[in-house]
């Protein structure tokens, strides 16, 4: 059985190093597993919890959710923290929280960053964020990419191996992880 992945970078940069973070994880997937880009935060309106329909990207967003059996998310770190677009998005899909479609949705978390912390302690605040939509993040292999700029090309593409062999154990471990939840 295939294991469908949906991919979630943090950053809207055309140049992301978290979105060629997700491509180059799709390369070295396991078989049994898939990997589809979201690639529509940028639509996303501000969260507003008096607004009583849910826009097109909203119900896009989490028809996307909810259609995989688990989530990728690469953030980069601004501030300490996640993005504000991604902290967004997971507002959105936070509500109505007992038929969220994160709600008990496995999640791997990875990040890259130009910076030499590679992106932890965004990391750090994403888990706990997922601490209230209930859905269960895997712990290891970590995957905190410092110095991004020096692991990709001018075109996005990963060129270090150690990332590449990190990125197929990770994608291991996660398939694995996932596949404890169906």
């Amino acid at each position: 059985m295939t294991v469908r992945l949906l991919g979630v970078a943090g950053s809207v940069r055309k140049a992301s190093y978290n979105r060629a973070l997700l491509r180059a994880l799709a390369e070295v997937l396991p078989a049994t597993a898939t990997l589809e880009l979201f690639d529509g935060l940028a639509a996303l309106p501000t969260f507003d919890p008096d607004q009583r329909h849910e826009p097109p990207p909203v119900v896009a967003w989490k028809q996307a959710l909810a259609a995989a059996d688990g989530v990728v998310i690469a953030t980069p770190e601004y501030n300490y923290s996640i993005t504000g677009v991604l902290k967004n998005a997971i507002d959105w899909a936070s509500r109505p929280p007992p038929t969220s479609p994160l709600r008990g949705k496995p999640v791997g978390i990875m990040s890259a960053a130009t910076g030499i912390s590679g992106g932890m302690r965004a990391q750090y605040h994403l888990r706990q964020i997922l601490v209230f939509t209930d859905s269960p993040a895997m712990l290891q292999p970590e995957v905190i990419i410092p110095r991004a700029q020096e692991r990709f090309d001018a075109d996005g593409r990963l060129t270090d191996d150690s990332t590449r062999e990190l990125l197929a154990r990770f994608g291991v471990a996660l398939v694995a992880w996932i596949e404890r939840f169906r």
